[in-house]
């Protein structure tokens, strides 16, 4: 006949991420910390960590901090075994001021986190056509930047450059100024300020003509990937390609994690927060959430109320009712979060109405 120490202890792990090694601790199912360690960043090390948790007793779920970031990996790992997965936030101030920082602290916070349910949001998979989205736009904001310092670095120099040049490009456009200054030609002699101005004018347009090819190819290959992945968020009034990858990438490749519409509102920072105490009933605006996609929202929202009746005619409504503008656009925007929302996989379908 078994015994209750004859039966598997149940634990729940906790990790704090880092990017060359991940701190593991492992707390029973009363909270109590069994053991720390540490782990390398690679899939020998994820594979060492849950061998190691294993030992103390039977899995329940592991939270890790991180999930989006350092953590990445091992949170593909441990999902791909069958691992519940949850995704924890740092201790808060009022924690840490107790109990102190430090990584065996942290990891022991987030497995108590996960075990006391506090946090329950699963992480990302990053596995699919949406982390692909992901990492060519993190190419194309880069690229942009860059261009965009190029066109200021352009303007300086015409700015301070001698007479000549200077009344030759001054108040023109920098898509008027690159084809004139890719074909300048210094001379050998670069210590003649005219010749260093010609010459750096040239170095700088054919970079921004580079960093524009590069933006303008990322742009097709985005535009294919994002209209492959998702057809039908493509295809609603006023969604680009630009704010239809920030949509998926909110959502992530497993947008399933997202139970309702509300969630997915509440993600983007479209669901106004209850902020009522005592006799008084109200809401609050939420600034929380994911901002890109809360700015995708808003972009959409102002499309339509630029160019569809539809749209037109409840802001009319709504400002006969005494809405500012502000108010009717967050209005908009958690309309148009539940109109996303089904649309975020390339198997889901809008709900039909009856």
């Amino acid at each position: 006949m078994s015994t209750m120490a004859d039966l598997p202890r149940s634990i729940t792990g906790g990790v704090d991420t880092h990017a060359d090694v991940h701190v593991a601790a492992v707390v029973d199912d009363l909270g109590r910390s069994l053991a720390t360690g540490s782990f390398p960043t690679t899939t020998a090390g994820y594979r060492a960590l849950l061998d190691w948790m294993h030992q103390h007793g039977e899995v329940q779920q592991i939270g890790i901090e991180g999930t989006g970031s350092y953590g990445a990996g091992l949170a593909r790992f441990l999902t791909g075994t069958g691992v519940a997965v949850v995704e924890v936030n740092r201790p808060d101030r009022a924690t840490r001021r107790r109990s102190g920082k430090s990584d065996p602290v942290d990891a022991q916070a987030a497995a108590r986190t996960a075990l006391a349910g506090e946090q329950s949001a699963s992480p990302k998979s990053h596995n699919g056509p949406v982390e692909a989205i992901r990492q060519l736009r993190i190419c194309r904001r880069s690229a942009i930047k860059a261009r965009t310092q190029a066109a200021n670095q352009i303007h300086a120099v015409v700015l301070t450059a001698p007479d000549e040049l200077r009344a030759r490009f001054r108040d023109r456009p920098i898509a008027k100024i690159v084809p004139d200054a890719t074909r300048l030609r210094p001379g050998p002699d670069l210590t003649d300020p005219v010749a260093a101005a010609k010459h750096a004018l040239a170095t700088l347009a054919r970079r921004w003509n580079h960093l524009n090819d590069e933006i303008n190819a990322l742009d097709r290959d985005l535009h294919t990937l994002v209209h492959a992945t998702a057809p039908g968020l493509c295809a609603l009034l006023g969604v680009g390609t630009d704010t239809a990858g920030a949509l998926l990438i909110a959502a992530g490749d497993n947008p399933d994690r997202l139970h309702s519409e509300a969630s997915f509102a509440a993600l983007c920072g479209v669901s106004p927060i209850e902020a009522s105490s005592g006799k008084i009933t109200r809401h609050r605006l939420n600034r929380g959430g994911n901002r890109d996609a809360n700015n995708a929202l808003w972009r959409i929202a102002l499309v339509r109320m630029s160019c569809d009746p539809t749209t037109r005619a409840y802001v009319e409504r709504r400002t006969t009712q005494g809405r500012s503008k502000r108010e009717i656009i967050r209005c908009l925007k958690r309309y148009i979060a539940r109109e996303v929302y089904p649309h975020l996989t390339p198997s889901a379908h809008p709900p039909t109405t009856p």
